[in-house]
């Protein structure tokens, strides 16, 4: 019934619209970026102070820094990145997921995600990278 539902309004020429916030948008745009290893495309999405960081694994302040980690030496090839699901509440957007990639050795890491995005004038001011591993599968 639902489908009937679009199909008529695709008919009266209504279109769905995208009811994205400006700051999940920006989240949007910040994974697409990584989708496509697009550094500009990431860093456009950043400010100039950005914080980022994955607890007990790294501490990155500032856009150079941040541009540094977009691609990992022990990854080769662009990620598999699926969001499930964007939580927003005032100037926070969380982000969960999962990531597929492959080690430059040929393993293939496939995690889960939790990232927590504390915005700025709609632009990530700090992000703390939550994952948890739940596979490495060999070749």
């Amino acid at each position: 019934m639902r489908m009937g539902y679009r199909i008529i309004l695709r008919n009266l020429g209504i279109q769905k619209t995208n009811n994205m916030s400006p700051n999940k948008q920006t989240v949007q745009d910040y994974m697409d970026g990584f989708r496509a290893t697009d550094h500009d495309k990431i860093l456009g999405c950043l400010t100039d102070d950005v914080v980022w960081v994955m607890p007990g694994a790294y501490h990155h302040e500032g856009k150079d820094a941040f541009d540094n980690e977009i691609e990992n030496p022990n990854f080769k090839g662009k990620p598999l990145i699926k969001v499930f699901r964007m939580t927003e509440e005032n100037d926070v957007v969380i982000a969960e997921g999962a990531v597929t990639c492959s080690f430059i050795n040929g393993d293939v890491l496939d995690a889960v995600f939790c990232d927590v995005f504390e915005m700025r004038d709609t632009k990530i001011q700090k992000l703390t990278s939550y994952l948890m591993q739940i596979a490495i599968n060999k070749p």
